[in-house]
């Protein structure tokens, strides 16, 4: 099914008439479609996300969401269609692209210290032991765990550890952020905090965001758009575009009418779609 939203097709529409990937595409999906063991996954996905854009996905469960995040991140070929991040198709991994999980327990290293986790990036990157103090202890001040450096994950709290995580991904100076429902074992007020903090990281650094979420409210609050998928196969349902003010507020942006607007047309969308 095409996806659709007011004045926008997507550009696997006939009416589009497009051939070619849009010059400001951060992000691209264009047709794409995978099975895994025979059964379909993804069918005719297309979305763009623009350079510096916060893209959010939202659906049910089974709707392919995080195999889009794979995708995009080359740790899955399409079995159809193109993607592109950056301009370039997606061939395999790239450091500039990073991964945020959901399980922050498992993606920490429990033997090393906060300090030491963050390390571990630039260690990969081969940035020389004197050089790693200074961007270690600036990020994680910029995570706001500058006074935990000693601490080991079991030490942290579920907040601290997914700060720490992110803080390890933004060792590698990525141009492109993914995130796999970061938030969503956190309790209500740990995870509107790091709602915020993300935004004010991906603001800052100028990094595009694609960002998971079964979360409508969360989608639409961090979100530029957010694209909603159906299910059996995944597929993209509808698209819409998030035109509420920045820098987003936890109380007046939730009360903004176009939020409320939103909220209703997407929820009243994920109910018909759950059968």
């Amino acid at each position: 099914m095409a996806a659709e939203r007011e004045g926008w097709r997507a550009p696997n529409a006939a009416a589009s008439g497009a051939s070619a990937p849009g010059p400001a595409a951060a992000i691209e999906f264009r047709n794409v479609g995978l099975a895994l063991g025979g059964r379909p996954i993804l069918d005719d996905v297309s979305f763009t996300i623009g350079p510096g854009e916060f893209g959010c996905i939202i659906g049910a469960s089974g709707s392919g969401k995080t195999t889009i995040l794979r995708v995009a991140g080359g740790f899955l070929p399409p079995a159809g269609g193109t993607v592109q991040v950056g301009g370039k198709p997606v061939r395999g991994p790239s450091r500039d692209v990073a991964i945020v999980f959901q399980d922050y327990g498992r993606a920490l290293l429990p033997w090393r210290d906060a300090y030491g986790n963050v390390s571990l990036a630039l260690e990969a990157a081969g940035v020389p032991r004197r050089a790693r103090r200074q961007r270690i202890e600036s990020l994680l001040a910029a995570v706001g765990l500058k006074d935990h450096v000693r601490k080991f994950p079991a030490q942290l709290s579920g907040g601290m550890q997914q700060r720490l995580q992110i803080a390890r991904c933004l060792a590698q100076e990525p141009r492109f952020l993914l995130m796999d429902e970061p938030f969503g074992a956190l309790d209500a007020l740990t995870r509107q905090a790091l709602q915020d903090e993300i935004l004010r990281l991906a603001a800052g650094r100028g990094m595009t965001v694609l960002f998971v979420t079964h979360d409508l409210e969360e989608a639409l609050y961090l979100g530029d758009r957010v694209i909603a998928l159906e299910t059996d196969p995944g597929r993209v349902g509808r698209i819409v575009e998030v035109a509420l003010p920045r820098p987003r507020d936890q109380l007046t942006t939730r009360e903004h009418p176009e939020f409320l607007r939103l909220r209703r047309e997407l929820f009243v969308l994920m109910r018909q779609h759950a059968g």
